[in-house]
Parts: C-alpha cells; structure tokens; sequence
C-alpha cells in the first residue's frame, strides 16, 4: 500500500460504485483501489493496515476502530421458485420452522434467539456454494437482500423474512488521527460536498482575491458651468 493511492475493502453484495466515481472527480490524481473481502476478515485487514477502509457488515469487533453505521438491509430468504412459501409476499420466521435453513460467511446476522427451521449438517463457507444446494432442493437459505440479488438465479427467488433481524452495513478503519484521504472517503460516504470544511485538504487553500480600492472619501470633481 503506497501513500499515493486509497485502498477500500468492501464485503460481497456492496456496491462502492457510487462513491469510486465521487473519489475520481475529487481525488484524480489518487486512485481508489478496491478490494472485496469477507465479512469475517473486513476489521481484520484494517486493523492489519492491508486497507485503509472496508465498508463491512455489523456487528464487528471494534477494538481499535472508528465504524460509521450506513444502513440496514432486509434480511430474506432464498428458495426455489416452485417453494410454498412463495405464495405470498412477505415470509416469518415461523414459515421457516420446518425447513433445512443454510447461511453462509458472507453474512454477519445475528439472531437474539437462534436462527429459524434446522439447520443444515454443512455449512458452506461462501452464499454461491449455498445458492447451489439450494437450487439442488435441499434446504434455503437467508441471506441480506443484496447477497440474494448478487447470486440470482432463474431457478430461483427470494422473499423478505419480516422478523428477523436486519443486517447493518457500516464504514470501518483505524481508531488514529484521521489522514486527509481518510477525511476526503469519509466526506463522500457521509454526503458532504467537495468543499465542506469538514473535508480537509492536503494542497494549501488559495489566496483571497484582491479587494478594489475603497472609493470612500474621494471627492467627486465639480461639473463645468456651460
């Protein structure tokens, strides 16, 4: 990792395009360079120095760290398309009692008493190896709703599994003084313009344009009497 370059971590289902294409209009002399890593491993490469940011799923450890919560995604669960509970709209936790539910280390959901149906004997690390099982018609799998969007499938859909828990996203990296990329990343996520005072920069500010000279005090000369 060099001084002339930002290095971003991103988990699976995360789209960074929006804030890449800010960095380049801000920042076009400093590329942005991306990195996709697990939900397990985002703190852990930030604290490691390997990136200089992640936007990683909660909860994480924080020790060492600065996190800014982004949003929350629905959580929904993923099932062939000829499934039963795909006859109506929304899906509960109760639906699932039954079923052989799969998750993946993608995701970081955590679930006060326990996830729905039964879990399955594998595990699979990764959501495509569970997608898999699941188009196979063993099991289903809840995921949040960009996991399931990023590993569609025709064979496949999903639902929203109303009560469970959401799956918070947020921006991570290191508890220090902030450097002045730092300040520019966290000003793009945060919304903040190109010339907020909040965003610190690394060039001198330009100098103030010359005032015109004052006119007070001047007398005006007398008009000629024809």
């Amino acid at each position: 990792m060099t001084a002339t370059s930002f290095h971003l971590g991103y988990v699976p289902g995360v789209t960074p395009g929006k804030w890449t294409r800010m960095w380049a209009e801000r920042r076009p002399g400093v590329p942005l360079e991306l990195h996709t890593v697990t939900a397990a491993e985002a703190a852990d490469l930030v604290r490691a120095g390997t990136v200089d940011a992640a936007v990683a799923r909660l909860p994480i450890d924080r020790t060492g760290l600065h996190a800014i919560p982004l949003y929350t995604e629905t959580t929904v669960v993923v099932v062939p398309k000829e499934h039963v509970v795909t006859a109506a709209d929304e899906v509960t936790v109760a639906d699932l009692a039954d079923e052989i539910v799969l998750r993946s280390g993608d995701d970081t959901l955590d679930w006060p008493d326990g996830p729905p149906g039964r879990a399955a004997e594998y595990a699979p690390p990764t959501t495509a190896e569970a997608v898999e099982i699941v188009a196979a018609g063993v099991g289903v799998l809840v995921v949040p709703q960009s996991l399931a969007r990023l590993h569609h499938r025709r064979d496949l859909t999903y639902r929203p599994l109303v009560d469970a828990p959401g799956s918070g996203v947020a921006l991570t990296w290191p508890d220090a003084e902030n450097s002045d990329l730092m300040e520019e990343f966290i000003g793009i996520v945060r919304g903040r313009s190109a010339h907020s005072t909040r965003t610190r920069r690394s060039e001198p500010p330009a100098a103030p344009a010359p005032r015109p000279p004052s006119t007070a005090g001047r007398r005006r000369p007398a008009r000629r009497r024809r």
